[in-house]
């Protein structure tokens, strides 16, 4: 009897303990773990995303560049999509049934439970047509969603352009994005996105069983506010921006214009361009396809993707370096028979000129080539000819210092580097001591293989302008009310020449625009001073280069032009460089005594031939797919050169070596 009574106490206790077990569980659960009661308010309770706005985008003056328009997104829930009448509703957003499966079919992939973006940026117009019928149609909602506008129009290759985000922009985000959010793509948007993204808010909002809106949760005290993005003031003066598109429309090549104080950006134009409207609304990517399929490359962004060689825009550089060195004084004279013979070989000045004699200002003046090549040759000679690869080197990092070479840390993404060619270049080509200073002497009139951007010329030009220094070039002066930038961009970068050396340069370069090449764009009033260039084209027309700053003292901008196959500096880049200093300088443009006007470099057209785009373009991709199989070529030799070597077949490893590309190639 004892023992049926001890099995009863313990039969009640276990009963006790799992009673005991299940409310502490029920408690935990109701009262301190709030994961279930959110589970279930999930039911009634849907989250909707407020998008902030873009920060706007400002010029120097506060002129708008780019600012915000409400623009309508239909998005659906494919799990409360029911029957209606489909064809009525393709009929309202413009598409037909086909593309109305696709895109609920992608919708359900993505999650049948979650949001998604079905049709994107519809004007107000349509999205108010829609919204009085949006009842028919279940389990589709319409939401605001700012986009970009741009009032002017122009600098479409600073600001860049907003693009919908991708699966691999989403996993690189951490989450933060999400499919239908949009992101800058290019320019400015993309370099400063997370400052002109704001922060997304959430709008806690009761729903019914049929997903109708009953009111806010809990009065919306978990909403969150959306915080638009910050603004941006940048450098550019939409005044010259405006001016610098006007002049290069119909032609190929750009102009970058600098405050030398500052290394703000005053102009940056890029041509041929685009509106950047176009990359905006329901048409978006049909535009972006047709630019991008146009063979004159209107995405190319040219100031600092393009390279060039800098011709006589580049002669100061070695005459400077040589100063410096102590190798010439500005007194260090040349005889110019219209030649100049290096080694076995003879360059010619520019139409066989011969200026006779000629000093470092007045040979900068004529742009006498054989002055600038006796000058390089010294520099080059200065170690004996056996040791020209160390001279070359000690004079390229000289260069180097000025900004050539390599980036100048712009705050835009893609930046290219140009070409300063590397002593171990010409040892590929020549063989390592096979090569002398007469085998690279065109580098020292600024032609062989050195290429720069107009971007780097302009630099040089800032550089000369404050005589032996520059700031970073840079496009943006301000985030929000803080007069923020990079401290960087504050930095003197001095590039190891005295100030001393810079003025027979300078004097010069005032000579060529007051009464040398550039003659005709002598500005009254106002001294500027330039060196023209023609950078040689081996595809057509030599390009129009000009480089120049204004005033003389206290220099307020100096600037790079560059019109591809314009010919002569003289001829299209000095006139429009001449219009663009007056008018930062005066905010208007005289009559020039040479008779020149705006209005005929604005309607000249210097398009060249598509033809030669279109084979540029066909030689590039041949050009790409050798590389690529060569690539390949590789990677199968060296797949079956290590299965070989398992195997050990030395017959296969033999045949390998025949396939591998010379690495110089």
């Amino acid at each position: 009897m004892n023992q049926y009574f001890e099995r009863r106490y313990v039969i009640g206790g276990i009963f006790i303990i799992l009673i005991l077990v299940l409310l502490s569980r029920l408690f935990y659960i109701q009262i301190i773990d709030d994961r279930y009661a959110l589970s279930a308010s999930k039911n009634v309770i849907r989250q909707f995303i407020q998008y902030p706005a873009r920060g706007p985008i400002l010029d120097r003056n506060g002129k708008t560049l780019v600012t915000n328009e409400l623009v309508y997104d239909v998005k659906v829930i494919p799990k409360e999509v029911k029957s209606f009448d489909t064809l009525e509703f393709c009929k309202l957003l413009g598409i037909d049934k086909a593309e109305f499966d696709k895109r609920l079919a992608k919708a359900r992939k993505y999650s049948p439970n979650l949001e998604s973006p079905f049709e994107k940026q519809l004007s107000p117009q349509l999205y108010a047509s829609l919204q009085e019928r949006l009842s028919e149609f279940p389990g589709f909602r319409v939401g605001p969603h700012p986009t970009r506008t741009y009032p002017d129009s122009v600098a479409a290759h600073f600001l860049g352009y907003i693009g919908e985000v991708n699966d691999n922009m989403i996993a690189k985000s951490g989450g933060y994005y999400r499919l239908g959010d949009y992101i800058g793509i290019s320019g400015v948007e993309k370099a400063y996105e997370n400052v002109l993204r704001g922060t997304r808010g959430v709008k806690n909002m009761l729903v019914d069983s049929k997903g109708v809106q009953k009111g806010s949760y809990a009065n919306g005290a978990f909403d969150t506010l959306a915080v638009p993005g910050e603004k941006l003031t940048s450098s550019l003066d939409v005044r010259l921006q405006k001016l610098g598109e006007k002049l290069m429309q119909n032609k190929v090549g750009s102009i970058v214009a600098i405050e030398p104080s500052s290394g703000e950006i005053l102009a940056f134009v890029s041509t041929p361009s685009y509106d950047p409207n176009l990359l905006v609304g329901r048409d978006r990517s049909a535009n972006i396809k047709k630019l991008a399929n146009d063979p004159y490359q209107p995405f190319l962004v040219r100031p600092i993707q393009a390279s060039y060689p800098p011709g006589s825009s580049f002669k100061p550089l070695s005459a400077l370096i040589a100063m410096q060195e102590g190798i010439i004084t500005p007194q260090t004279g040349y005889n110019c028979p219209g030649y100049y013979i290096a080694g076995n070989r003879r360059i010619n000045c520019f139409h066989n000129e011969r200026h006779g004699y000629v000093t470092l200002s007045s040979a900068v003046a004529e742009s006498c080539n054989g002055y600038f090549d006796m000058v390089f040759e010294k520099l080059i000679n200065r170690l004996g000819p056996k040791k020209t690869d160390s001279a070359f080197s000690s004079w390229r990092d000289k260069v180097a210092k000025f900004g050539l070479g390599g980036k100048l840390d712009l705050d835009l993404p893609s930046e290219g580097t140009g070409l300063l060619p590397q002593a171990s270049l010409y040892d590929k080509m020549y063989h390592k001591g096979g090569w002398r200073s007469s085998t690279v002497i065109s580098l020292g009139i600024g032609q062989g293989e050195l290429l720069a951007t107009p971007l780097q010329l302009a630099n040089i030009e800032a550089t000369i302008a404050n005589r032996g220094f520059y700031y970073k070039p840079h496009l943006i002066k301000s985030i929000g009310d803080r007069q923020v930038i990079k401290t960087e961009y504050t930095v003197k970068n001095y590039v190891g020449v005295s100030a001393q050396y810079f003025e027979p340069v300078i004097d010069g370069m005032q000579a060529v625009v007051d009464h040398g090449t550039a003659a005709s764009s002598k500005i009254p009033g106002i001294i500027m001073c330039g060196k023209t260039g023609t950078a040689q084209n081996s595809h057509g027309e030599d390009h129009s280069v000009f480089v120049a700053f204004a005033p003389r003292e206290n220099p307020k901008i100096a600037i790079a032009v560059v019109v591809e196959n314009g010919g002569q500096g003289a001829s299209w880049a000095a006139p429009i460089a001449s219009f663009m200093v007056e008018k930062y300088l005066r905010d208007s443009i005289t009559a020039r005594p040479s008779g020149i006007s705006p209005q005929r470099y604005m309607d000249a057209n210097l398009m060249p031939d598509i033809s030669y785009y279109i084979s540029q373009q066909k030689k590039q991709f041949r050009r790409d797919s050798i590389r690529q199989a060569r690539m390949d070529s590789i990677k199968k030799a060296r797949t079956i050169k290590s299965a070989s070597n398992k195997n050990k077949k030395p017959a296969a490893t033999n045949f390998l070596l025949a396939v591998i590309p010379n690495k110089d190639e």
